[in-house]
């Protein structure tokens, strides 16, 4: 048994959310593209048996050609390609790298194109980023597939962004929220009964797969977010791309701040993607600043990271942002870690993506800066957050 089996973390969300936790698994944490996306296509060009792969984000770039021509290769191997793309967050990519896929014998599937008479599916989304590579290797975090997210956070050209490979018994649990989206887009879970290989132990981290679908109410990531927070007794650092929580997430967080814990929230600066979005946050980050939270805005690109750091043993990071979209109408997925080394790593990261960033200090500053960043650009509709 581990000596984390008792992390109060860990009980609190295997009672209060239902979290089932495995041991014996290892975590490579991948740091922008150009450790990313290498990681991934070497996994692809290993694969044997099968690849599933589920994304929100399939635009365009040398990775799209990429990753389109090294699954289009393993299928035409006799590898088994199952791939599904959000029919909106999808919609950009070239129909070329669509035929090379299907031309080759890969199964691509859309998650629900939009329909007139069935509005009440169009504005929830599968926004899940996962890839099984047989029952070895497993990835998921904040990265799409498209050119934004090559290279190394050098300038506004390259995003910032987190992505996660895993080995060992969390393996299972990733292909099966694949799974859930694949039937939901009329796919098979198997083609013929057979039980599967169960995935070898890799390492020492305690992961949880938080498996996230949209629903009515808030969903399992939701209550894992207020766990977590209602938890932090020491620190409580948060990376996200799209900061709207909920009333009662800012609450918490107050809540937290005012019991002595150490909170900072990290979101896009000058370079974010979506105006509308940082201007939404405005009211939510004044009562945070009030209390005392630190408020940093990341300067030299869109800042695309997916994470909470809390105390000194865990991590949670996925698909799923800090704001009420993803705790209310998107399919996403999230990986709770219960690993000290880990914990140090992200905040490591953390720390360094910081020294890039402008700290807001108090509401003044905070209507400054976003009525700086509103200036140059008008606010246009969005569909949905990435």
């Amino acid at each position: 048994m581990s000596d984390l089996a008792d992390d109060p973390f860990r009980r609190a969300l295997e009672a209060y959310v239902g979290v089932v936790f495995t041991e014996g698994n290892s975590v490579t944490r991948l740091r922008n593209g150009v450790e990313i996306f290498p990681a991934m296509l070497r996994a692809v060009r290993l694969a044997r048996r099968r690849i599933d792969f589920v994304t929100y984000v399939y635009w365009t770039g040398d990775i799209a050609q990429e990753m389109a021509h090294a699954l289009a290769e393993r299928s035409r191997a006799g590898v088994e390609v199952r791939v599904l793309l959000d029919a909106v967050g999808a919609q950009q990519m070239s129909t070329d790298l669509i035929e090379v896929m299907t031309g080759s014998g890969v199964e691509l599937r859309w998650f629900r194109p939009p329909v007139r008479w069935k509005v009440w599916e169009s504005d929830h989304r599968t926004h899940r980023k996962i890839l099984v590579v047989d029952d070895r290797f497993a990835f998921t975090g904040g990265v799409g597939v498209a050119q934004e997210w090559e290279g190394d956070a050098r300038d506004p050209n390259e995003w910032r962004d987190t992505h996660f490979q895993i080995e060992g018994p969390a393996v299972d649990p990733l292909r099966a929220a694949f799974l859930s989206d694949w039937r939901d887009s009329g796919g098979r879970a198997f083609t013929e009964p057979e039980t599967p290989p169960r995935p070898a132990p890799a390492g020492d981290t305690v992961l949880g797969v938080v498996d996230a679908s949209a629903q009515i109410q808030l969903n399992s990531a939701g209550r894992a977010f207020e766990t977590i927070i209602s938890f932090a007794r020491e620190r409580l650092w948060i990376g996200t791309p799209y900061f709207n929580p909920s009333e009662r997430l800012v609450s918490l967080l107050v809540e937290a701040a005012q019991r002595g814990v150490e909170v900072r929230v990290t979101i896009p600066g000058p370079h974010i993607d979506k105006r509308v979005s940082l201007l939404s946050a405005e009211e939510q980050a004044g009562r945070l600043l009030d209390a005392g939270v630190f408020l940093h805005r990341f300067q030299p690109t869109m800042y695309h990271v997916k994470q909470v750091i809390a105390d000194r043993t865990l991590a949670m990071f996925g698909s799923v942002n800090f704001n009420s979209r993803s705790v209310y109408k998107d399919e996403e997925v999230a990986m709770v870690a219960i690993d000290p080394h880990l914990n140090e790593v992200l905040a490591a990261d953390y720390l360094a993506d910081l020294e890039r960033c402008d700290t807001v200090r108090d509401r003044d500053q905070l209507e400054r800066s976003w009525a700086e960043a509103a200036a140059g650009k008008a606010l246009k509709a969005v569909e949905s957050e990435m």
